[in-house]
């Protein structure tokens, strides 16, 4: 009897089927955590980038126009959408993020006064990243946001 039960003991403990089913069960959630972070760090990037290349684009319009002055609703609507006739009618293209507005848009004009190099500031400020993926604002019902702010200094070329 004790033979017996030896052997079926040393043939269950020696069959190997299905291990990498048990190791694949045991690694994937990791694998999909990461995944998801990848995305989600990538998200990140790719709307700062989208923000740091508006603000560029904003400063650049205004460094260049003859009156800065009259020109800040132009160089606000270049920063959210990249046209300075306006932004989300028709023959106008839609803003480039969710939730961006011209609220977030900051525009510092040159100084009027004094001599030598003026410039022109624009900056993005109070724009918050909501995550998709991990979206713990709707799991939990808190405020998990993360805050973006750009800005973009650039010479003014008139005077």
């Amino acid at each position: 009897m004790l033979y017996q039960l030896k052997k079926i003991a040393r043939r269950l403990l020696g069959n190997e089927r299905g291990t990498q089913t048990i190791e694949f069960a045991i690694v994937f959630p990791s694998l999909i955590l990461l995944f998801a972070g990848t995305t989600e760090l990538g998200r990140l990037f790719y709307t700062y980038n989208s923000l740091a290349k508006a603000t560029r684009a904003g400063a650049r319009y205004l460094s260049s126009t003859a009156n800065a002055s009259t020109s800040s609703t132009a160089a606000k609507n270049v920063v959210l959408c990249g046209d300075p006739g306006g932004c989300g009618s028709t023959g106008h293209p839609d803003i480039i993020l969710p939730n961006f507005s011209a609220s977030n848009v900051v525009v510092t004009l040159p100084a009027t006064t004094g001599t030598g190099p003026k410039y022109v500031t624009i900056a993005i400020t109070g724009y918050n990243y909501t995550p998709v993926v991990f979206d713990l604002s709707a799991m939990t019902g808190a405020n998990f946001t993360i805050p973006l702010n750009v800005s973009t200094t650039m010479r003014y070329m008139h005077n």
